[in-house]
């Protein structure tokens, strides 16, 4: 990954990032505001010690603080992460949280979560008016798949064409293996040779498909040159837009990843590659195979097989955004579940910091992609905040949800110690999950 990747990659991070901060704690803000509570301040990323900007504006201090790692408001009478215990001792004004009613606290605190929630929903909506949905039928794989050595342990075979999972017909080629997973699913039907055949999922294989991080398969294409950049290795080899290897060495070549391995396995050596050029003349082309393959030279899936676009008027958009963000959170939650529950999964394996984060964003700017893993994000932040962990909305929400049931509010003394209690897991969990990344790329690099 070159430099200018990474920068971009982070780029689009903290500008993700911080869209969804700001409007996580505006949904916080708005309630507080609207029930004459004091909001004292608000801020992107946190301020210890200093801040990096900031300015007051009435009773409330906005700023940017230094260390990224999300953001706050600190709402007066409040138990929060600035566990202002002198402000608590004194008696309640009206203007405090404490001093609110517990339906209307109960508004503020679900106010950021309802924010992020609404987000990804009216992302999704503005995705897919503006760009449409692209994915392609499984049933358009025309070609059958190329499988990789992890495939191939259980039994499956280049060529074959997948038909469900489970039982269940698969539609979206690309969601083939999050299916596979999220379902626990124990077999696999594919079409071989004109019969149908059930492959048999040993235990263990989904825990295996986590750790390769892709496709395990991968649809199969014709050895056509859709592309062939004029900056490339293969270029001044001689490859041109357009040729159809034929041969390698002597060896027909059917499909693309035929070629493929043969690069890979001639790493260094000359190579005689026949083409046919412009539907009629054969081409022989010898050259030294470079250590990075000729340079992104192939065929382009688009080209060769039929990738369904479907367009939404705004009016479609709508229905179809939510569908989306549910069907997103669930995905999420069947996620979370097989991490903490699933033998097949570990959570060592599976749970990422920033870095993995920063990892999704593409290597260059791609604003439809930028949005997509906003809503994404949004549906994410939504969902964990909400999880009853004392220093979360959602651990605040349970104390409320009690309040209201019995009539009775817990002490001071113990939303304190409550607090402290989720903040150590809280950042517990952070390092945890940023040292994997950490030991992830020390152990990649040796």
């Amino acid at each position: 990954m070159t430099t200018q990747e990474i920068l971009v990659k982070a780029g689009q991070l903290i500008l993700s990032l911080s869209i969804l901060v700001v409007l996580h704690e505006l949904g916080h803000f708005i309630p507080a505001k609207l029930f004459k509570t004091k909001v004292e301040k608000f801020y992107l990323f946190f301020d210890p010690w200093f801040s990096l900007f900031k300015f007051k504006k009435g009773d409330t201090e906005y700023g940017v603080g230094w260390l990224p790692l999300g953001g706050y408001v600190k709402i007066s009478g409040m138990i929060d992460e600035s566990m202002d215990r002198e402000q608590m001792n004194k008696p309640a004004e009206p203007w405090e949280f404490r001093s609110k009613p517990a339906w209307q606290r109960l508004i503020i605190m679900i106010g950021g979560v309802t924010v992020n929630l609404i987000l990804g929903f009216l992302i999704y909506t503005m995705i897919l008016w503006h760009y449409g949905e692209e994915y392609l039928p499984a049933q358009n794989v025309k070609y059958g798949i190329v499988t990789d050595s992890l495939a191939r342990t259980i039994g499956l075979q280049d060529g074959d064409m997948l038909v469900a999972v489970a039982g269940k017909p698969v539609e979206n080629f690309e969601a083939f293996a999050g299916r596979l997973i999220l379902k626990e699913a124990k077999t696999i039907q594919v079409v071989r040779d004109g019969q149908q055949v059930d492959i048999q999922i040993p235990k263990g294989f989904p825990r295996q498909v986590i750790k390769r991080k892709g496709m395990f398969v991968v649809p199969r294409l014709l050895p056509v040159l859709d592309t062939v950049p004029d900056n490339s290795f293969g270029f001044r080899a001689g490859f041109r837009e357009g040729d159809r290897i034929i041969r390698v060495n002597g060896d027909p070549v059917s499909y693309n990843h035929e070629f493929y391995n043969a690069v890979k396995r001639d790493t260094g050596k000359t190579m005689v590659v026949d083409v046919l050029r412009n539907g009629t003349d054969t081409v022989t082309i010898s050259t030294v195979v470079p250590s990075k393959g000729f340079g992104g030279i192939g065929p382009i899936l688009s080209n060769q097989l039929e990738i369904v676009k479907k367009t939404y008027t705004f009016g479609q958009a709508i229905p179809a955004g939510f569908n989306k963000a549910i069907t997103t959170l669930v995905s999420y939650v069947q996620q979370l579940r097989l991490i903490f529950v699933s033998e097949e999964v570990k959570a060592s394996e599976s749970l990422g910091g920033f870095m993995s984060i920063g990892n999704l964003f593409p290597g260059v700017w791609d604003w439809q992609s930028f949005w997509a893993l906003t809503a994404l994000l949004s549906i994410i932040l939504a969902f964990m905040n909400i999880l009853p962990i004392p220093a979360l909305d959602g651990g605040h929400v349970i104390f409320l949800t009690y309040e209201m049931i019995t009539g009775r509010k817990p002490s001071e003394k113990f939303m304190e110690y409550a607090q402290i209690v989720g903040m150590v897991i809280l950042f517990g969990l952070l390092l945890f999950a940023n040292g994997l990344d950490v030991w992830r790329w020390i152990t990649s690099k040796f």
